[in-house]
């Protein structure tokens, strides 16, 4: 076995990555809304709630098909 390093010549062509900066979210004082950070968490409650629903609808319509199918 060699003690050699290997090198990786090759340049990556990936754009550098940015930080969004966002005003609303951090004042000039370093400190964060917590108005803010509770909309957030609603808006993360609403989507939760949506896909909750969604996936009740699904299952009571898979129920009341298999439901229909096996009564004839």
């Amino acid at each position: 076995m060699s003690a050699e390093k290997i090198i990786n010549t090759r340049v990556n062509n990936l754009p550098s990555l940015a930080t969004a900066e966002k005003s609303e979210e951090v004042s000039s004082s370093g400190r964060v809304d917590i108005n803010i950070l509770l909309n957030r968490a609603r808006k993360v409650k609403e989507k939760e709630t949506l896909t909750n629903l969604v996936f009740l609808g699904l299952t009571l319509s898979l129920i009341f098909v298999v439901g229909l199918i096996l009564s004839f």
